[in-house]
């Protein structure tokens, strides 16, 4: 071969390998790639459901489908008190047809819209229950010591106990009308203002007051909206529904079980049955309650 032959020949060597070198190359280098998008834009949270009001919603939804009167069980224990009033028992064996509830002996319509207030026979503020105890040991001649140790029925579907019945009974016969216990005698104005201060104080480990569940708007324990005693729709709403069949007690429950179970919560020593203090604490809120509607026995949850 010439010399101007093997030129040629390595030239075209050369240029065969290159176009082979490149063409690998080609193959092994990927092809070029769009840019990434960028990512979506983070959104801002969907706004919070108004969750007090929800619960609310739903909370009145409960309540009106427990609220038929016809399937209210609290009715049970209004037909029970009706037929202890009325039958003779005790060592007197007599009926309480004659107990004086404020209006005249024997007069139950409208006598607890007219309560706490001062009885004269008995020198001292009474409430409901108290006065039924005390026509209970001078009408029939019954030691109440027994009821007053075990005044509230236990939980779980037991029928209420006899002063519940007899207090469901008598609350009952001012169903419709107004709260209008009048707190002129100087002992009811006594008890009002003992009610009030006890309202406010503070003790117990917790530090706690009635006021520190009920001296503000809004407030709720789990399911349980709180009412605001400073408001007097709250409180007439309140003192108008008790007694009431507490659902989840599977019980009717009157003021006085409402107030020894909130003396509990607060982990306060035991407060003695239809004493003093729940006496004018109840004397308290009903004033604060005056031209509330009664209607009782209510549903609660």
């Amino acid at each position: 071969m010439s010399p101007g032959s093997f030129a040629l020949a390595r030239a075209v060597v050369t240029a065969a390998s290159v176009a082979v070198t490149l063409s690998i190359a080609t193959a092994q280098t990927p092809a070029p790639q769009p840019p990434a998008a960028a990512p979506p834009a983070a959104q801002p949270p969907a706004p919070a459901p108004a969750a007090e009001e929800d619960a609310d919603k739903l909370l009145e939804k409960y309540r009106a489908m427990i609220s038929d009167p016809m399937s209210n069980p609290g009715y049970l224990a209004v037909d029970s008190g009706e037929t202890l009033w009325s039958t003779a028992r005790g060592p007197k064996n007599v009926t309480l047809e004659t107990c004086d509830l404020g209006k005249g002996p024997g007069k139950v319509d409208g006598a607890y819209a007219e309560m706490p207030r001062f009885f004269a026979d008995a020198g001292r503020v009474m409430d409901a229950e108290s006065r039924i105890l005390w026509c209970m040991e001078t009408i029939q001649g019954i030691d109440t010591g027994p009821i007053r140790k075990k005044p509230f029925a236990s939980s779980g579907g037991n029928p209420a106990t006899e002063i519940e019945a007899l207090v469901a009974f008598v609350a009952n016969k001012s169903n419709g009308m107004k709260y209008a216990a009048k707190m002129e005698h100087p002992k009811e104005r006594e008890a009002v203002a003992l009610g009030e201060a006890l309202f406010y104080r503070r003790s117990s480990i917790n530090d706690f007051s009635c006021q520190t569940c009920h001296g503000q708007e809004g407030q709720r324990i789990r399911l349980q909206t709180l009412p605001y005693f400073d408001t007097p729709k709250a409180a007439q709403a309140t003192m108008g529904s008790w007694p009431t069949y507490r659902v989840s007690q599977a019980s009717l429950r009157t003021m006085q079980h409402r107030i020894w179970d909130c003396y509990w919560q607060m982990r306060m020593p035991d407060v003695g049955y239809a004493s003093e203090v729940t006496i004018a604490l109840a004397a308290y809120l009903t004033k604060r309650a005056e031209g509330g509607a009664i209607e009782v026995p209510s549903i609660k949850r």
